[in-house]
């Protein structure tokens, strides 16, 4: 069982999709985290499914824990597609200033702004104790494989669920599987993800995750510092 879960890294996409059940499934596991006092770490955006479970885990009262991190070059493409004056301000604000970690708004918990993606994606794996992808395009798929292919190299050994929401992920599994079949992927390292279907199994498969044998046990220097 993993111990000591304090900060879950979630990717997700930053529009809602064409079924309104991912943001449903967003605001309940926004709102879990939100009960369990568990810190949510996401990409710093307030649209689409970052922003439902940024807003969701803050809480009614904003007493939540969320740290979105976002890097420079998105912030202005966020403040034109956003809708919120005071979140549009303080997005400029915490740009024009290069202050790091910048309150932005109170709905969406602290910001911090950096100056690129790698950045941004070694920091939000730095932060975090456990990692989740709920349903997005490119970009989340992009970060979960890197998490993914992390562990399996041995930088890390977080949890690594795939939030598969009315089997959003079935083709990427299928795809796994048949690497594993075809001799690209060791049975082990499939172990490396776990799948999760409602909120409550999202934080089970977290709690209750084993590290698979099998993985790669390399000097990373750096990486290892940074990571485990």
């Amino acid at each position: 069982m993993t111990a000591g879960i304090n900060s879950v890294c979630v990717y997700c996409g930053s529009s809602f999709g064409n079924d309104s059940n991912y943001s449903d499934q967003a605001k309940k596991l926004g709102k879990l985290f939100h009960k369990l006092g568990w810190r949510l770490v996401y990409g710093g955006g307030s649209t689409g499914l970052m922003g439902t479970i940024a807003s969701s885990a803050m809480g009614p009262d904003c007493d939540g824990k969320v740290l979105g991190i976002i890097p420079n070059a998105l912030v202005s493409k966020e403040r034109d597609s956003g809708d919120d004056d005071d979140v549009n301000a303080k997005l400029k604000e915490s740009v024009d200033n290069h202050r790091g970690a910048t309150p932005i708004s109170s709905k969406y918990g602290e910001t911090c702004v950096v100056p690129d993606m790698h950045t941004r994606k070694r920091k939000m794996a730095e932060e975090s104790d456990a990692y989740v992808a709920m349903p997005g395009g490119y970009g989340t798929l992009e970060e979960i494989m890197e998490c993914i292919t992390w562990s399996q190299l041995g930088i890390h050994g977080k949890p690594i669920v795939l939030f598969n929401i009315d089997g959003f992920y079935d083709s990427l599994l299928n795809f796994i599987k048949h690497a594993i079949d075809e001799g690209f992927i060791s049975k082990k390292n499939g172990l490396i993800i776990q799948v999760a279907t409602t909120p409550e199994e999202v934080v089970e498969k977290i709690a209750h995750y084993v590290v698979p044998d099998g993985r790669f046990n390399l000097a990373w220097d750096d990486e290892g510092k940074q990571q485990k």
